[in-house]
């Protein structure tokens, strides 16, 4: 067989890769042939600044998620493995703090710590590669980057109190929906799977050019593209829908609220013991605001009528008659009718509670749900259970999540037929997170109806197209309308659940095993790549 160039160096002769330890699989070969030191810089530098733009952001551009770890991975496979470790950490903390800034979040100790904490987890896949595909048959060795990819995304949704709102790529493809069909069988994890097999693949083609790699990892996407359109393309459509309106409050009488509620110190706690007079009238404004709203969709033809988090904000002792007014306007109007209360209580530490009620058209209270995923380090509520509520009507099956909930893909395999997510994001980042919730009604088969006050708020099929849209701030009338189906799907991800991932973290084991008892041959005359895999 002819010795082909690497393509960053000159390919490592069989003796030196005969004397290579290989302990240190994945590094560069010393001596004349190693890359131009300026190589390894210059890959790092690309590909961070590649990855910012493919964060889960408001500026994410999604061939972005394609392009940085096949930089990054290149870069690592030309480092020590150690040395690349550090590097891709670094990498991923400068994302991160980049995610944070772009969204608006506010750098604090908790999101300082956990971008480390995420960078570290994301670094995984790139460690785990350096120190096994150097052992690994070239095929073998093109699975480890993308299981261990997939298998960490999954851990940080399990693991980390930030959910999936960010380490996940499959939120950068939003709108490509062919490709995100392949989400209700492998969950959002599928996505990552992908990107990170196109990674493997071009560098195993960079290390030794072959059209056999490229062709195998073809196949497996027009495979996924093809099913995904055909998903779209042939399964029934729901012929029964329902109007669905969602409602935030005017502009004008949400600052005449903002202003009562800053001329109160203390914080949740100074406003749940201020006089009544103070807070009462601008809270009750707001609220009489959305019951004329609710009478005026509920008149058009809505029959269900859902107000964003933190719609209505009351005193404690004024919450049972704040409930009472929406199942009055639930009654009169004949609809089903989500509220979102921000309570101030005085008792601490939280000083008070977000929930969201449902009142159906008897002005019966159906549940009352607390959000369970507080945001960390900004909101101090006390968690409910996590017990997704589920009510039968008319109109299909309706749960319910509050906002970051929807974040947690595990709470949300929830057999249902409309999610409605009522939200209170911010002008930085309320369409980013929208679009994260997509993702949640492809998974789980149901339409998602997000209203968000300070945002996006978008009505989603359960195939993630769009019904409906309409941004908070480029508005007067807070105000959108969708026709929703009132039957949902039974998915391959509802069923099993994240299988997928869990097999990707058992290949990584099985891959890690078989290099660790796999004895290689230092004679062979074999070609060594750059990353010590064998050319085939």
């Amino acid at each position: 067989m002819t010795r082909l160039p690497n393509a960053l160096g000159a390919q490592a002769s069989p003796t030196a890769a005969a004397r290579r330890d290989t302990t240190t699989a994945g590094n560069p070969p010393d001596g004349p042939g190693r890359p131009a030191p300026a190589v390894r810089p210059l890959l790092l530098l690309l590909g961070t600044g590649t990855m910012l733009f493919a964060v889960g952001g408001r500026w994410d551009i999604a061939a972005a998620a394609w392009i940085f770890p096949v930089l990054l991975l290149r870069y690592t496979r030309l480092s020590r493995v150690a040395t690349g470790a550090l590097g891709i950490w670094a990498a991923h903390i400068a994302a991160a703090f980049f995610w944070i800034q772009e969204s608006a979040i506010g750098l604090g100790p908790v999101t300082a710590v956990g971008a480390a904490a995420l960078a570290a987890v994301q670094t995984l896949p790139f460690l785990a590669d350096g120190l096994l595909a150097g052992r690994l048959r070239p095929a073998l060795a093109a699975c480890v980057f993308p299981s261990a990819v997939a298998g960490a995304e999954f851990l940080i949704g399990v693991v980390s109190p930030f959910g999936t709102a960010y380490g996940s790529l499959a939120v950068t493809q939003y709108g490509d929906l062919p490709l995100l069909q392949v989400v209700s069988v492998t969950g959002s994890w599928g996505i990552g799977f992908l990107i990170a097999y196109f990674a493997s693949t071009v560098n195993r083609i960079w290390e030794r050019p072959s059209w056999r790699p490229g062709l195998a990892y073809g196949a497996l996407v027009t495979a996924v593209v093809l099913a995904g359109g055909a998903r779209l393309a042939f399964s029934p459509a729901s012929v029964t829908t329902v109007r669905v309106a969602g409602i935030s409050p005017g502009r004008a009488v949400t600052a005449q609220l903002t202003t009562a509620l800053g001329r109160i110190s203390g914080g949740s706690a100074g406003v749940a013991a201020a006089p009544a007079p103070a807070v009462q009238p601008a809270m009750t404004a707001v609220e009489n605001d959305l019951l004329a709203s609710t009478r005026r969709e509920a008149a058009a033809g809505a029959k269900i009528v859902v107000w964003p988090e933190e719609a209505v904000k009351t005193q404690e002792s004024h919450e049972t008659a704040a409930i009472a007014e929406a199942q009055d306007q639930a009654r009169s109007s004949g609809i089903y009718l989500e509220v979102g209360l921000r309570v101030y209580s005085t008792t601490g530490p939280a000083y008070g509670k977000d929930e969201a009620v449902l009142v159906d058209p008897r002005g019966k209270v159906l549940w009352t749900y607390q959000k369970a995923h507080p945001i960390p380090g900004s909101e101090k509520f006390t968690p409910g259970d996590g017990r997704v509520p589920v009510a039968d009507t008319p109109y299909g099956r309706l749960a319910d999540v509050i906002c970051y909930d929807a974040d947690f893909p595990a709470m949300m395999r929830t057999r249902t037929d409309i999610m409605l997510v009522p939200s209170h994001d911010w002008k930085a980042y309320g369409g980013a997170h929208t679009m994260k919730a997509s993702l949640r009604a492809i998974e789980g088969g149901y339409a998602v109806v997000r209203q968000d006050a300070d945002g996006v708020s978008t009505a989603y099929d359960d195939k993630g197209r769009v019904l409906a849209s309409t941004d908070s701030f480029t508005t007067d009338r807070q105000t959108m309308v969708a026709y929703v189906p009132t039957r949902g799907t039974t998915t391959v991800y509802d069923r099993i659940g994240d299988l997928f991932a869990w097999l990707c973290l058992a290949a990584v084991g099985a891959l890690a095993v078989t290099a660790l008892v796999r004895r290689r041959h230092p004679a062979s005359p074999v070609p060594v790549t750059g990353t010590g895999q064998a050319a085939d």
